[in-house]
């Protein structure tokens, strides 16, 4: 049986700069109810959001999308720097024939000063992804520029 070779994903950035000071953005990051406003591509809702800031603590977002189905994301976090760095795990596992395809992906979301507004760069690194998700991950990037335009959204 033919394993299917995992495609060499290159590491995904963007980066916006947002109508807040550096503060206020950590808080839209770091705040469960904040985070649940803009979390999710365009027509997903964050009904559930569960923050645990510190390293090896959890985080657990629920994403609702436009059918009324719930995609569940769960991480670890492994770097905090107040007002500059969030590094965290995000797992991704879908079933599917009975079994349950997963990917990692390792996010680093920096936050740098600009005056009275913030740089944020948000890094999407995938570590292992099971055949069933490349569509998935491939598609990481649209996900992440509907996500930030919603967050960007929240300080026009």
């Amino acid at each position: 049986m033919n394993e299917i070779k995992q495609p060499e994903f290159k590491e995904m950035m963007l980066t916006r700069t947002l109508n807040a000071p550096r503060d206020l953005v950590w808080k839209a990051w770091t705040d469960p109810n904040m985070v649940s406003q803009w979390w999710g591509p365009h027509g997903f809702t964050a009904p559930l959001c569960q923050l645990d800031l510190r390293p090896g603590g959890e985080i657990l977002i629920h994403m609702k999308d436009p059918e009324g189905g719930v995609n569940p994301m769960n991480g670890t976090y492994k770097e905090i720097v107040t007002l500059e760095k969030i590094v965290f795990s995000s797992y991704i596992a879908f079933e599917m024939d009975g079994k349950k395809p997963a990917a990692e992906i390792q996010i680093t979301i920096l936050f740098a000063d600009k005056g009275s507004q913030t740089e944020l760069q948000v890094r999407a690194l995938p570590i292992k992804v099971d055949p069933e998700l490349y569509p998935a991950v491939e598609g990481m990037e649209e996900g992440w520029t509907q996500t930030l335009d919603k967050l960007t959204a929240i300080f026009a």
